[in-house]
């Protein structure tokens, strides 16, 4: 049975995050919360602005009604409370309701005896704060002026009412503003999921199309994602095709190895055993000798195939830096690991006085030139010579041997896998070919190629690169 995705997560030491469903659904709360709260205090503001007001002008128009209904009799100001004043009041029947007529010099017609007075006398008609019995209370005191033969003077009239009824005002506008804002949040919020949930199925189809995929299959996704998506599945199907790559090295590695250890390893059983048995001490030194050949050639060809292998990892994971050619050239006479190989072989260098830049990793280069050293010293006429210049704008890093070189033919394989040597192969033997696809692989990989020419000074083989812009 196919073991689920989350249990195969686990196993391997992945812990999935919180959805982005998840996300969004908190995200948004959190805003509709602290949005919610602003728009509460901004409604309760403008809802006891709105109270006010409305209320403002009963009390305007109760004390008005008051103020009208104030006579002259016998010399004296008389008041007739009016009903409508009252009803006006009315209207918010929770609310106590407070008032005061007085005349001059602050005698009390009629009302309460203590209301609370305004800081100022200067206005006619004044709106102010202040308590009652207790309660805040919102007063009106409106001022009217007599100037007749029996009375001359000014009859004051205070209505106050309790703020029971502007409070509740205020907060059925908040919670009104609250209602059609949660209503309309939640419709928010699950057309947000709806919306998210729509955007993320690709993300479900394209998982679901990983996850039926075979082990073995590395080849590019091939999707219809969203614009966004299509980063991570290019990084996906770049990943994959590193990953590709390094599969078929060890397939091809492993593959050489089969194929070309496995003659020269039962050659050397084949000797081994008739060494064991031979009696004669000089045909024993014979084949001992042949051995020893046979056992040199192995240990370059394991030598050839690591370093083919060394060189492809390295063109996917190594960074590119600035490298100066005649530094690998200059390196590589100086290791002296050509006395090795070809004892008594005249190798020389020639190298540029000026810098021969290129963007490359100097590991592969080196086993690129080491490569093209040893198949000039093992297929090729001394003298040898391993150097690096500019030509027409181009870095080379070139070997040069004083053979005619390869023929036409053999020149057009140079380079596959497995192709004979460029020299005589009777007298010298047969090559791998590793080290020419060794080279070509590295130029190909750096955007460079692999050129051979031959002229009057020998057969020369260079891997020709772009030169490196000049750094600021």
């Amino acid at each position: 049975m196919a073991m689920s995705d989350g249990v195969r997560s686990r196993e391997i030491g992945i812990s999935a995050t919180r959805s982005l469903t998840a996300r969004l659904v908190t995200g948004l709360s959190g805003l509709m919360i602290i949005g919610g709260l602003i728009l509460a205090l901004a409604a309760f503001a403008y809802g006891r602005a709105a109270a006010r007001d409305a209320f403002d002008r009963l009390l305007v128009g109760a004390a008005n009604d008051i103020a009208a209904s104030i006579s002259i009799r016998d010399g004296a100001p008389v008041v007739d409370l009016p009903v409508s004043a009252f009803e006006l009041l009315a209207l918010a029947p929770d609310d106590r309701i407070a008032y005061q007529v007085s005349g001059p010099k602050g005698a009390v017609l009629t009302g309460y005896e203590d209301l609370p007075r305004p800081d100022t006398t200067a206005q006619d008609s004044e709106l102010y704060d202040a308590r009652f019995k207790g309660e805040p209370a919102r007063y009106i005191r409106v001022t009217r002026r007599f100037a007749e033969r029996q009375f001359s003077g000014t009859v004051e009239v205070i209505v106050g009412q309790t703020l029971r009824a502007r409070t509740q005002l205020a907060l059925s506008i908040t919670r009104n503003a609250l209602g059609g804002l949660a209503v309309g949040g939640i419709a928010m919020l699950a057309f947000a999921i709806i919306i998210v949930h729509s955007a993320l199925r690709p993300l479900e189809r394209l998982a679901h199309r990983i996850s039926e995929r075979d082990p073995q299959d590395l080849t590019p996704i091939r999707a219809a994602v969203p614009r966004e998506v299509d980063v991570m599945v290019q990084a996906t199907n770049g990943f994959m095709g590193r990953l590709d790559r390094q599969f078929a090295t060890m397939k091809s590695l492993i593959s050489d190895t089969a194929h070309q250890l496995r003659t020269p390893v039962a050659a050397l059983r084949a000797q081994s055993d008739l060494a064991a048995e031979e009696d004669d001490p000089a045909r024993r030194d014979q084949i001992v000798a042949k051995m020893h050949s046979g056992t040199v050639r192995l240990s370059r060809l394991l030598d050839q195939m690591l370093s083919r292998a060394l060189v492809i990892h390295r063109a996917d994971s190594a960074r590119r830096e600035r490298v100066d050619l005649r530094n690998i050239a200059l390196d590589i006479f100086e290791e002296g690991d050509h006395a090795t190989l070809a004892p008594g072989s005249e190798i020389r260098l020639e190298i540029a006085e000026t810098e021969v830049p290129v963007l490359a990793d100097e590991l592969s280069l080196s086993e690129a030139a080491k490569n093209l050293l040893g198949n000039a010293l093992a297929h090729g006429e001394a003298p040898v010579t391993i150097g690096a210049e500019l030509r027409d704008g181009r870095a080379r890093l070139w070997v040069r041997d004083a053979g005619p070189g390869p023929t036409p033919e053999l020149r057009a394989r140079l380079g596959e896998r497995f192709a004979p040597g460029h020299s005589d192969t009777r007298r010298r033997g047969a090559s791998s070919g590793l080290g020419l696809a060794i080279a070509q692989s590295v130029a190909e990989t750096y955007g460079g190629t692999l050129e051979m020419e031959s002229d009057a000074a020998g057969f020369t083989i260079a891997i020709t690169l772009p030169q490196a812009e000049e750094t600021t």
